[in-house]
């Protein structure tokens, strides 16, 4: 399964998990503003997503050589990885990478993981199919930026030439970390949607370290490649904004809006937008109606948490902290503050639990590494 960014998976809100409805005469190009940013270097191919590279090859070839192969090279190529020995993949959300760049890397996230899959899957001549799954939201964040992530995962088949030889056996490969597998309700995906996700992903990341016209340019890509996935739409509104060509922002959000009415992150990043323009009147209602869709909107108890914590207020800080965790138990970061909470009470075990759960649910290096060295260090106090 695959875990992609909105904000898509990236706001500020970036993104949704949902395509929004097919809009007549609706006409992308008269969102863009290519005058306004400096083109890149390299210009932004996506046929690179799915593209495979010579490594790639050399390695369905000499899976062709095995007896298993032979006999279903879908259930090869699914059993290959997870298989100690073969691609050895290793769960990172650090960057979205390519399909050629999961392979080379043997790690990414759980779009870069399907990608990689998908393209190994077509140069076998493999049925693909692709299916949102929906799950309880998910969020994080990446400086400002809160990022809202839904997952996707991928169906390989039979060649069509194989079918009725035999049992036909489709095969789900879900990249997902245990625990996170509940509650899937699937729904086919275009792979044009997919590719705007790869790009919305990729937009999302270059404004998490302040590169806004390198976003502009795959947020653009992105909503070529899939004008209905009302994510990247989001996501260029977001550039706007931040690069202070407020109206171009306003008018990408009441877009979204326009498509998707109940669109979380335009309607709050629409009314940041009138507010950063001193019209709070336009603002109002719009946070009146995201009131109503979000009485407790996501991180929430967290900000009340952080508040609690520079007051000196550890007591009030647990309680808020342990509030979303209970509605979030997936967030490592979470469960890192709530540790902290903890530990400033003196309750050095619960913290040291807290920790070693964040450290388990850390989906980067950096942050397995970081969780690590405060395990380690709050374990030298205790002794």
């Amino acid at each position: 399964m695959a875990r992609w960014w909105f904000g898509w998976c990236v706001t500020l809100l970036l993104a949704g998990c949902a395509s929004a409805p097919q809009t007549p005469n609706w006409r992308p190009e008269v969102l863009l503003h290519d005058e306004s940013f400096a083109p890149l270097a390299q210009a932004i191919d996506a046929s690179e997503v799915f593209a495979v590279d010579d490594a790639m090859r050399e390695y369905v070839r000499h899976g062709a050589r095995g007896l298993s192969y032979q006999r279903d090279r879908a259930e090869w190529l699914v059993k290959s990885l997870y298989r100690r020995g073969e691609l050895r993949l290793e769960y990172d959300t650090a960057i979205t990478r390519n399909a050629a760049q999961a392979f080379e890397a043997r790690s990414g996230n759980c779009l870069s993981l399907v990608l990689m899959t998908a393209a190994l899957a077509k140069e076998l001549d493999l049925q693909v199919e692709y299916n949102s799954a929906y799950t309880d939201e998910t969020w994080s964040r990446n400086g400002s930026l809160l990022l809202r992530s839904g997952h996707i995962n991928v169906t390989v088949g039979r060649r069509l030439i194989d079918r009725g030889r035999g049992v036909d056996v489709d095969w789900t490969v879900d990249f997902l970390p245990p625990g996170e597998l509940r509650g899937l309700r699937l729904q086919p995906l275009k792979e044009a949607t997919v590719v705007a996700m790869f790009m919305n992903n990729r937009a999302a990341e270059a404004l998490a370290r302040d590169a806004g016209n390198e976003a502009y340019w795959w947020a653009r890509a992105g909503l070529l490649a899939d004008p209905e996935f009302t994510g990247v739409v989001n996501t260029l509104g977001v550039i706007y904004q931040r690069s202070g060509r407020l109206e171009a922002a306003a008018q990408v959000f009441n877009e979204v809006l326009r498509q998707q009415p109940t669109h979380t992150q335009a309607l709050n990043n629409l009314a940041l937008l009138y507010e950063q323009q001193g019209r709070p009147d336009a603002a109002a209602p719009l946070r009146a109606r995201l009131a109503a869709l979000e009485p407790e909107p996501p991180y929430h108890w967290f900000a009340l948490g952080q508040q609690a914590l520079r007051r000196g207020d550890a007591r009030a800080a647990r309680e808020f902290f342990a509030r979303e965790v209970k509605r979030a138990d997936y967030s490592s970061e979470f469960h890192f503050w709530l540790a902290i909470a903890h530990y400033q009470l003196g309750e050095t075990e619960q913290a040291q639990q807290e920790l070693e759960r964040a450290h388990a649910l850390s989906a980067s290096h950096d942050e397995r590494d970081l969780y690590a060295a405060k395990l380690a260090w709050l374990n030298q106090q205790r002794h």
